[in-house]
């Protein structure tokens, strides 16, 4: 399972960018290895936010924008997995369109393996860090890759605390100690959520967080060699 950060997709919001992530993407399923990605919302889903914010929108709706901001950035992703260059694997791609949370998990544990499945947020309050870990579970995926515009956990957030350190490995249970004592406001530090932490410590589930501005970290956290943080 791999969750590209909507940061990542909408820095450069162009064919070329989508492009690069999507043939990471390609390569690991041509590799032999069974992909599904989650997309997040990134910079579009804070622009329109901010538009209904001003507006006094309530929470809930304020998430619906942020969803539907995640499907905007997923279903860009599956059309460029589709149509830009990768013929050959053009009826291999399932984008899961916007639907209930149960029923998206359905659809990842029918496809996963059979094709190159695409999906994103699902429920409001819910991030697509929590939906990349749960749909990672519900299909018993062995690795979950979490890629950001972070370079991996530090212990503390790195842009105030000069002598936070980026850690090469760390324990579930120390992931959600850092996580605690960093939990922030949204748009401040926020590799992944407490929620999510939960959910793949529950699962078991093997995560390895890299900086996605390179999309070959994605590969390396597969392959090896990445430089990352792996949680386990």
């Amino acid at each position: 399972m791999i969750s590209i950060g909507g940061s990542l997709l909408t820095r450069e919001l162009t064919t070329e960018n989508f492009r690069r992530y999507a043939k990471v993407v390609v390569d690991l399923w041509k590799a032999g290895h069974k992909v599904a990605v989650v997309c997040g919302g990134g910079q579009v889903c804070r622009d329109y936010r901010d538009v209904a914010k001003a507006c006094d929108a309530d929470w809930r709706l304020l998430d619906w924008i942020g969803v539907m901001a995640t499907h905007l950035n997923a279903s860009t992703f599956a059309a460029v997995l589709a149509s830009c260059g990768y013929p050959e694997v053009a009826r291999k791609v399932h984008w899961i369109q916007p639907t209930h949370e149960r029923t998206a998990v359905t659809e990842f544990k029918k496809y996963f393996g059979k094709r190159l499945v695409v999906g994103a947020g699902y429920e409001p309050g819910h991030s697509t860090d929590y939906d990349a870990a749960i749909f990672a579970a519900a299909v018993k995926a062995d690795l979950l890759v979490n890629a950001s515009n972070i370079d991996g956990v530090y212990t503390a957030d790195p842009k105030k605390d000069p002598a936070a350190r980026k850690l090469p490995k760390l324990t579930y249970a120390g992931f959600l100690r850092i996580l605690s004592q960093n939990e922030q406001s949204p748009g401040e530090y926020r590799l992944f959520d407490i929620g999510a932490a939960k959910a793949i410590k529950k699962a078991g589930i093997k995560t390895v967080f890299v900086d996605g501005r390179d999309p070959q970290e994605i590969m390396r956290a597969v392959k090896g060699g990445h430089n990352g943080t792996v949680v386990e």
